[in-house]
């Protein structure tokens, strides 16, 4: 079994009025020991996840990362999420503050940016996209022999994506606004210039041709911008799934990094089998990303077989047929059966928001989301997975 983990951003917010707070800049220190708090003020995009960094800044003061070690397996993965997600909230409580685990903020208000240079270089560079962006994803990291199998493996996962955006599709609000979509962070995000869908690389030295690249192109400012829907994290053995937003139930995040970990090992073997990567034009791709941004599973997704419209629950329950082989084998089968059961039946994140907003706004969207994001959490239990992720491996 490969190992796996998470990075999560999280909102800061007002548990009555549901408005935005930034916070951040007083959270962390009591979140990262001083010994790594310049480490934590690293960012995001140059360096994902680091050894003993369990929280850090992101673009806006009005949110925070949190990071797993290292896992084996779903149980270990979501006690790590359900304790990083408290420990924010404690830090947010002593400020005045929550946490909620929304893709998008519901109620509008003005941000504040990160004071790092980096991301005061970036809104110079990128005017209103960054003084709009505020966004929160969920971001697999999974672990893989050489780079050379993890470029053959974003080749073979490419057309499976979306159906993890669907599932995870957590944010119809923004802004104060409906915005009809399922998922608006997919929208949003999908300003920057190095995000979405990627062609089918073939090899390592052409994926890192085409990075630098990106680079010398002069619009990207730094390989930390290379945004894909999945891409080589630069300085661990990984796979960097991004799709997805960030998940309003702990569960739902455990449940979409295990069918990640399961998408990474299928097309491995496929590698090595020498079987070829689906032929699919990117632009296909990102009307399967757009459709599943705005349907999620309420109505129909893009056959990730054929490209042509299908039922989303078909979809779905394709996409674990798919993984079967690999998920019986290392005994997650049923449990992933189960989960993605409850979510068809539940409702993704986003349509677990619209009955508040139906009973009481936008502030009682937010006041429930606080409470579903802390759910099982006990902030009391030690750290576990004492694993850095530069010693990934397979268990």
């Amino acid at each position: 079994m490969r190992t796996f983990g998470v990075e999560e951003e999280l909102l800061i917010v007002d548990p009555e009025s549901g408005m935005l707070l930034a916070l951040a800049d007083l959270m962390l220190p009591s979140l990262v020991p001083p010994k790594r708090q310049d480490a934590a003020q690293v960012l995001p995009g140059q360096q994902p996840v680091h050894e003993g960094a369990d929280f850090s800044y992101e673009l806006k003061l009005e949110q925070i990362e949190t990071q797993t070690r290292p896992c084996l397996d779903y149980a270990e993965l979501l006690r790590q999420l359900r304790q990083s997600r408290a420990r924010a909230d404690q830090a947010a409580r002593a400020h005045g503050g929550r946490v909620a685990a929304l893709a998008t903020s519901p109620q509008g208000a003005a941000t504040h940016l990160t004071p790092n240079q980096r991301y005061m270089t970036m809104q110079e560079r990128f005017g209103l996209t960054v003084r709009n962006q505020l966004t929160c994803g969920l971001h697999v990291h999974t672990f893989v022999e050489s780079p050379e199998e993890g470029v053959a493996v974003m080749d073979r996962i490419r057309d499976k994506l979306a159906v993890l955006l669907a599932l995870s599709a957590n944010s119809p609000y923004w802004n104060g606004a409906e915005t009809g979509f399922e998922s608006y962070r997919t929208q949003a995000w999908n300003r920057w210039p190095g995000s979405g869908p990627t062609m089918i690389f073939g090899s390592l030295p052409v994926y890192r041709r085409l990075v630098t690249r990106l680079v010398e192109s002069g619009v990207l400012m730094d390989e930390g911008m290379v945004y894909f829907d999945a891409r080589l994290a630069r300085l661990h053995p990984t796979v960097e799934v991004r799709v997805a937003d960030v998940c309003l139930r702990a569960e739902d995040a455990a449940l979409i990094a295990v069918l990640v970990r399961a998408l990474v090992e299928s097309a491995a073997r496929e590698w090595n089998d020498g079987v070829d990567p689906a032929p699919v034009p990117t632009l296909l791709l990102r009307m399967a990303a757009w459709q599943a941004s705005n349907c999620g599973l309420r109505g129909q997704l893009l056959d990730f077989g054929t490209f042509t419209p299908a039922p989303a629950a078909d979809v779905v329950w394709a996409l674990v047929d798919f993984v079967a082989p690999v998920l019986e084998e290392q005994g997650e089968l049923d449990l992933v059966r189960e989960g993605v059961d409850r979510i068809l039946t539940e409702g993704t994140g986003s349509q677990l928001q619209r009955g508040p907003h139906r009973e009481g706004g936008l502030a009682a969207v937010v006041e429930r989301a606080v409470e579903v994001t802390t759910q099982g959490a006990a902030t009391g239990e030690p750290l576990g997975g004492n694993v850095p992720l530069d010693r990934l491996h397979r268990g």
